[in-house]
């Protein structure tokens, strides 16, 4: 009962716009407070002890590198490499948005920065071109789910400080779930464009005009084939794989494209920097919470509700999948990662799955749920800035999230999705 309360309470505060981290911290101080359950200081060394994990520092460097690439205008140069790829496809914008969160993927690493740095592009094009604004805001907030999926993701590196999994053996378990899907969102662009007769692109496709795009972006392209090369094939830690790939976008931003200046890249630093301060306070708060949900029991309780369901794969796959979307809709991604991914972990591994592939379907799914309406934070976003009515774009996000949904199931069902890379790789036997 009392665990109940408490996920009510925190469900309530959130959603009347409290800050998810404020809300972690406050509801066990005001437990501690009214039980005398422990003394307050372990509020402090709880969230001491959160954050007390090196690889989290490599958050800033992804932060930096995405807010670097973004004010380099690297983004127009992936969106032409992405419509020279795409040609004359039926919904080739809507195509081209899917392809540039796939490039975008490889520098930022965060579901929401994708959705405001590709939308703020790609949403009034979209609509200039003739597509509906709730149409457009939905594939580009759908999209976006790939950033944090393709490494580098912050999801990932979260996780890996949570559940104690190695972040290269999740880097390179993302890949191909990553890949998956963006070609599914494109296959339902496909029906969904020939069925509205959307436009396609005046330029026929030629591989000339893809060399030479890719020419003009080959820098951009550089910075996720570094750092995904240097963590996955164990030349480098993620935090100097991350600071190595911050310091080659600031030289191309400053030096080679020459589309930045010294006052950008001030303007950058602060944001990446606060950005990062977000989730960092996120994750702290996630501690003392984390403790109390263990202290009442509600940890152990999910634990057994969830095993109840393994004597049938199918039945357990759709349970757990929809649990996940469900919570990714209420809750920040970042707090769902901590508070409850763990646990996620440790019941799929005790009903015979890997923890890698525990850990990226966790991944998946949370971020599948901050896109999901009603309440997802990127679906927001999108909506925001294409200024369509939150129900039309809802609507034009069903086909897509059914889709992803299905995908879901099919992460959880067939392991060599997740599993056949990292054990190419050697992160698993």
């Amino acid at each position: 009962m009392e665990s109940i309360l408490l996920l009510t309470f925190l469900v309530v505060l959130v959603l009347l716009g409290a800050p998810v981290g404020f809300t972690l911290i406050l509801l066990p101080t005001v437990y501690i407070l009214i039980t005398d359950a422990a003394p307050l200081i372990l509020i402090p060394g709880q969230m001491f002890s959160a954050i007390d994990f090196v690889p989290l520092t490599a958050i800033p460097f992804f932060m930096l590198t995405g807010e670097l690439m973004t004010s380099a205008t690297i983004t127009d140069r992936l969106v032409e490499l992405s419509q020279r790829i795409i040609g004359r496809m039926r919904g080739s914008m809507a195509q081209a948005n899917v392809l540039v969160s796939m490039f975008f993927a490889g520098m930022n690493g965060s579901v929401v920065a994708d959705t405001a740095t590709v939308g703020s592009l790609m949403i009034p094009a979209m609509k200039r071109a003739g597509y509906p604004a709730a149409f457009s805001a939905g594939i580009t907030a759908v999209s976006a789910t790939i950033g944090g999926i393709i490494p580098p993701s912050i999801a990932m590196i979260i996780l890996a400080n949570a559940g104690g999994i190695s972040v290269g053996a999740l880097f390179a378990g993302g890949i191909i779930p990553g890949i998956m899907i963006g070609g599914l969102l494109m296959m339902v662009n496909y029906f969904i464009a020939r069925k509205n007769n959307f436009e396609r692109s005046e330029e026929p496709f030629s591989w000339g005009a893809i060399g030479h795009a890719g020419l003009r972006a080959s820098f951009a392209l550089l910075i996720p084939i570094v750092l995904v090369g240097s963590v996955v094939g164990g030349i480098a830690g993620v935090v100097e794989a991350g600071a190595l790939t911050a310091t080659i976008a600031l030289f191309v931003g400053l030096f080679i494209y020459r589309a930045i200046t010294w006052t950008n890249c001030k303007g950058a630093f602060i944001r990446a920097f606060r950005n990062s301060a977000t989730v960092f306070i996120i994750i702290a708060a996630a501690g003392p919470f984390s403790w109390l949900l263990t202290s009442l029991g509600a940890i152990k309780e999910l634990e057994e509700w969830l095993l109840g369901f393994t004597h049938d794969p199918i039945l357990f796959a759709l349970v757990l999948v929809t649990f996940i979307y469900i919570l990714g809709m209420i809750m920040d991604s970042a707090a769902n990662i901590i508070v409850v991914g763990p646990v996620l972990i440790e019941v799929m591994v005790k009903a015979g799955y890997p923890d890698v592939q525990a850990a990226l379907i966790c991944v998946v799914g949370f971020l599948i749920g901050t896109v999901t309406p009603p309440l997802g934070v990127g679906y927001f976003t999108g909506a925001a800035i294409a200024k369509a009515s939150l129900e039309s774009v809802a609507l034009a996000m069903l086909p897509y999230l059914v889709a992803l949904f299905l995908m879901l199931l099919m992460l959880v069902l067939i392991p060599d999705f997740t599993m056949w890379l990292p054990a190419l790789m050697g992160f698993v036997s």
